[in-house]
């Protein structure tokens, strides 16, 4: 993050939220594995897996996420989807 914006890697873990909102961190981490650029490291997609539980926790700090009324996972919010200019599901 850099003077509270997102960097590269949580701008893409934002925009994949605002993509498929609510989404859960385990499934924000398969998501980014799945967007990432391929490895021949095999300890690649697990780490890139586990930095999304870090990664929603700062976009949570930084007031671009919240919880799910569900429950369940991750949504943006406004000043989210404004940042990163997507529609989102939500109004």
């Amino acid at each position: 993050m850099s003077d509270g914006y997102p960097t590269a890697a949580p701008e893409e873990a934002l925009r994949l939220i605002c993509d498929h909102e609510p989404l859960e961190a385990g499934r924000l981490g398969e998501h980014l594995v799945a967007a990432g650029r391929l490895s021949a490291n095999p300890g690649f997609g697990p780490a890139i897996a586990r930095m999304a539980g870090t990664v929603t926790w700062r976009l949570r700090a930084q007031g671009f996420i919240a919880g799910a009324e569900s429950g369940n996972g991750w949504t943006t919010t406004a000043n989210g989807r404004e940042l990163i200019a997507c529609a989102g599901t939500r109004g």
